[in-house]
């Protein structure tokens, strides 16, 4: 009898394409990862696994059994579901990633909520940005993700996930307290033509939603500074540095020597949660879409 566990390691090793990468994936050692397949090899009796370079690749008989992993391991986490449901309660474990704005701005107070209402429900957290969260839900290493797309840039969900949306969050333009616009009621984005941006790493998804946005109004970005976190480009923007985008979910003190201007065309995020469609009836996915919404709720009319 084929040992799910081990069908785990083979599924992770199609979909990651390297023992590492699996490793990462399932949480485990790459010498765990390499024991459980050569096991799973004695128990169909032949190799699953041929050299690759330095790596491996899956032989034909691998990605057969790879593929009926993959159906396996959908059809008992539906049965998973299927048995929570029946039960009727939010119990095991949760796992869930976030963007950081939404790991300060959102999820402490939904966590809080669920811990009361669900006390036998334990939630683990992952702070990662929206592309790598959904892709780990879609490999099965989180349960849900929340992510963020972009008023006129939206981010493609892949077709095995379910969403639900969860608040718009608008957005001001943060600039030094010295800057020329600083006392203007509201800007427009064309405004800032001649200023230098404090900007995302380049390749993540916020940061090509600005290039695209400002080059939109006929404008060629000059992004002088990169830095991760919001309170870091707001440091900077103190500092006379530059000008970056500030959202309002999670963005707590505004330093002294900044000033935050609405944008006149209003430049919002969407705010959304994302889940396997093959989980949708377990309880404690619909429990924490729950309490999500009411706090989203809460902080949209604060």
């Amino acid at each position: 009898m084929l040992n799910l566990e081990r069908l785990r390691t083979l599924d992770a090793l199609a979909r990651h394409g390297s023992v590492s990468g699996a490793a990462d994936g399932l949480h485990v050692t790459t010498s765990a990862v390499s024991q459980q397949m050569a096991k799973l090899e004695r128990e169909v009796g032949q190799p699953l696994l041929a050299k690759n370079g330095r790596g491996v690749r899956l032989t034909d008989a691998g990605r057969l059994l790879a593929d009926h992993a993959a159906r396996i391991i959908s059809q008992v986490e539906q049965a998973q579901a299927d048995v929570e449901a029946q039960r009727g309660c939010a119990v095991g474990e949760l796992r869930i990633g976030a963007f950081p704005t939404a790991m300060r701005g959102l999820l402490p107070r939904a966590l809080s909520a669920l811990r009361t209402g669900h006390p036998d429900l334990r939630v683990r957290v992952r702070e990662q940005e929206p592309e790598e969260s959904m892709a780990a839900v879609v490999r099965g290493d989180l349960d849900m993700a929340l992510a963020v797309d972009w008023h006129n840039k939206r981010m493609p969900v892949p077709a095995e996930l379910t969403r639900t949306h969860l608040l718009d969050d608008s957005v001001d333009i943060a600039v030094p307290a010295g800057h020329r616009l600083a006392d203007r009621p509201s800007i427009s984005l064309a405004e800032f033509a001649d200023d230098e941006w404090i900007s995302w790493n380049e390749g993540q998804f916020c940061h090509e939603w600005l290039v695209f946005t400002l080059r939109g109004t006929g404008m060629e970005p000059r992004v002088a500074h990169i830095a991760e976190e919001h309170h870091t480009q707001l440091a900077f923007v103190e500092a006379g540095l530059g000008v970056c985008v500030a959202p309002k979910l999670g963005r707590g003190p505004v330093p002294a020597g900044v000033r935050m201007l609405p944008v006149c065309d209003v430049v919002r995020r969407h705010v959304y949660a994302v889940w396997r469609a093959d989980a949708d009836r377990r309880p404690s996915i619909r429990a924490a879409v729950d309490a999500l919404r009411t706090t989203a709720a809460e902080v949209q009319h604060a």
